[in-house]
């Protein structure tokens, strides 16, 4: 199973490969936001590191999860709000993915 600090791990390795890519600065701290009008990301750099996530998860946990389904948009508060909820939403995905195996 994942862990919480894994998942955050790989959420900053890849926002580091947005900033390199871009030649920007995303802050790395479970408090960026990342959508919305404090965001650090612009929207293409946002769908970017959610299409990174999902192929990390599948590539090296072999979990097929979708961060943008219905549910994640129908949330009182958005997983993409902030790095810390979208680690606690991939975490929630994950461990329900290992319940259903």
């Amino acid at each position: 199973m994942i862990t919480y600090n894994e998942i955050i791990d790989f959420i900053f390795k890849s926002i580091d490969e947005i900033n390199l890519q871009n030649d920007t600065n995303i802050s790395k701290d479970e408090n960026t936001k990342l959508f919305g009008r404090e965001s650090e990301l612009d929207s293409l750099s946002l769908v970017n590191l959610i299409i990174d996530l999902e192929t990390t998860l599948s590539n090296d946990y072999e979990l097929d999860i979708s961060l943008t389904d219905d549910r994640a948009m129908m949330r009182e508060v958005s997983p993409f709000d902030s790095i810390k909820s979208l680690a606690e939403y991939i975490e929630e995905l994950v461990s329900e993915s290992y319940v259903g195996s």
